[in-house]
């Protein structure tokens, strides 16, 4: 791969506008790849968290984890759940408690082979260990200048 700098000039480049740049090329190679499938990125995020769940969590309790993802908020989160009710991927309970339809898991098997190609055109020349170092750089970058962030 071609950089855009020296190694020299690099280490002057911001920070700031890289990350930036990073975020906005794999957030919109994501939306869409996912779109291409009928989907939204937040609905996948509710269908990951109904999939996964070992035990099955409630309306509030999906909102709530999600609601930080990208500054969606918590309103956003409520609407997207609505809407993956509505394509009948998940159903919830009187008690709020929400799972995965029939077609909600073919559907979730589909979008999970996608995002695990999408991992894999990402990772492409990058080690394991340069990733959990870019990762480490980011968190103290974050720390350092009194942001907050975590993912689950």
């Amino acid at each position: 791969m071609e950089y855009s700098h020296s190694d020299t000039d690099l280490i002057k480049q911001p920070i700031g506008y890289w990350s930036w740049a990073a975020h906005k090329a794999v957030i919109t190679r994501t939306r869409t790849a996912l779109a291409e499938i009928g989907t939204t990125q937040p609905q996948w995020w509710v269908l990951a968290q109904v999939a996964r769940a070992d035990t099955p969590k409630t309306r509030t309790e999906v909102a709530r984890i999600l609601q930080d993802y990208l500054e969606f908020g918590l309103e956003s989160m409520n609407s997207e759940i609505d809407r993956t009710i509505a394509q009948d991927w998940i159903t919830e309970d009187t008690e709020g408690r929400l799972g995965l339809t029939d077609a909600g898991k073919a559907f979730y098997d589909k979008a999970a082979a996608l995002q695990d190609e999408l991992w894999a055109e990402r990772h492409a020349d990058v080690s394991d260990e340069e990733y959990l170092i870019t990762l480490k750089v980011l968190q103290r970058f974050i720390h350092n200048t009194g942001g907050r962030a975590w993912h689950h």
